[in-house]
């Protein structure tokens, strides 16, 4: 399996987690007294796309300080009254210098998973820690957000 698809194997088995993960955002701790510090944060933008084919876009912002770790942004969306079936929405590798960035995650569903209308979106900045040989998750930030999906 090359290394890249490892990766993202694993991220997306590290989105399991999700629910785990911490509403609130962190500051670094990493940073010299007479520098600001930098708020990790993770936004989700609230209209999104689901097109004819299945292809479902949904973008935000995140901003993060430097990490040991690869960062990615992962999403899930729910639509309707059962909120157990959740759908993992790509992941996008996350550039962490303390800006603001904005991601876009792309995934192709069937047909009839999503449809325009209302959803919601929890978009997660997490980082893979190698711990014993293993890449583990530590998560940066969460954002849960009501969104509109349009055809498109």
């Amino acid at each position: 399996m090359p290394v890249r698809s490892a990766v993202l194997a694993a991220a997306a088995g590290a989105a399991l987690f999700l629910p785990a993960a911490p509403a609130a955002t962190a500051a670094s701790t990493d940073t010299p007294a007479d520098t600001p510090a930098v708020t990790e944060s993770v936004t989700v933008d609230r209209t999104g796309r689901v097109a004819a084919d299945g292809v479902v876009t949904l973008t935000g912002t995140y901003r993060c300080s430097p990490a040991d770790g690869a960062v990615f942004v992962s999403s899930v969306v729910r639509q309707g009254d059962d909120s157990s079936v959740r759908h993992g929405i790509g992941g996008t590798r996350a550039v962490c210098d303390g800006k603001e960035h904005r991601w876009t995650n792309t995934g192709t569903l069937s047909t009839d998973a999503l449809k325009p209308g209302a959803a919601h979106v929890e978009a997660t900045l997490m980082e893979l820690r190698i711990t014993s040989g293993l890449p583990l998750p530590s998560f940066h930030a969460r954002k849960d957000q009501d969104v509109k999906l349009v055809a498109g």
